[in-house]
């Protein structure tokens, strides 16, 4: 890929990441994501257009606040450089319309991956309006790519396995295992992972949570009666299903010999 095109597509998704910023920000406050200006989380001082230069800004103001110097949390440019080196490595050497409509579809699922990752993180919640985006995007991408038995069969076992599953503990233990999001969150990826897919996601996203929960309860980060955010758990898993199947078969191949 030519350099100059490189620079480009990589500040066009430091600029999405920005964006994406604001999204994890306001979205779970249901606040503007448009309109209203970017204003310092300290001393709520509006911000000019060159205090939210992508990445930039940051490093200038050596990651304090313009007006009051509290300081800025660096989860904002690192937000922004993600996205930037994700645009870039999904970015088509070929550019024509096949090419560039798979790049679009990929690169707007990780966009909505990062989102829900950080905001379940924050807040506990894989947001309704969220899924729903990332549902009409499988639904479009699947009906073109598959028989309607699979991504139909995958997105009813994703959910309908989870709920029943997170019903049955409810009932015997009286405490609810999955939360809705996650259990939707099953089922929208069961459409484009199929339902062997979405099973193996299930499985290893389980394992995954348990063993990341386990080393903060061993650090001492997290009591055994704290609930822990189990999206970011389906995210990393999904993320190597859909973005590096080779490794994802290895990993598979590892866990079940």
């Amino acid at each position: 890929m030519d350099k100059i095109i490189s620079i480009y597509i990589f500040i066009f998704g430091t600029l999405i990441g920005s964006f994406l910023n604001v999204v994890i920000l306001r979205l779970p406050e249901r606040r503007d994501l448009v309109v209203t200006r970017s204003a310092c989380p300290a001393c709520g001082t509006k911000l000019r257009w060159f205090h939210n230069v992508p990445i930039l800004s940051y490093l200038i103001l050596l990651g304090r606040c313009a007006f009051c110097r509290a300081r800025i949390s660096p989860r904002y440019p690192l937000i922004e450089l993600l996205t930037g080196f994700v645009a870039l490595g999904l970015f088509p050497t070929e550019l024509d319309t096949a090419h560039l409509t798979t790049f679009i579809f990929f690169f707007a699922v990780a966009c909505v991956f990062i989102c829900h990752f950080f905001i379940d993180l924050d807040h506990h919640l894989l947001l309704d309006s969220l899924n729903l985006y990332l549902l009409a995007l499988f639904l479009i991408f699947s009906v073109f790519t598959h028989e309607w038995r699979f991504w139909l069969l995958g997105g009813a076992i994703g959910f309908g396995a989870t709920f029943f599953v997170t019903w049955a503990f409810y009932k015997i233990r009286g405490q609810i295992g999955l939360g809705g999001g996650d259990i939707k969150l099953y089922g929208i990826l069961g459409i484009f992972l199929g339902p062997f897919g979405v099973l193996l996601n299930i499985f290893m996203s389980c394992f995954l949570g348990a063993l990341v929960g386990l080393i903060l309860i061993g650090l001492g980060r997290m009591t055994k009666d704290k609930p822990m955010a189990f999206g970011p758990a389906i995210i990393v898993v999904a993320v190597f299903q859909i973005y590096f199947p080779e490794h994802a078969h290895e990993i598979q191949k590892l866990l079940f010999f």
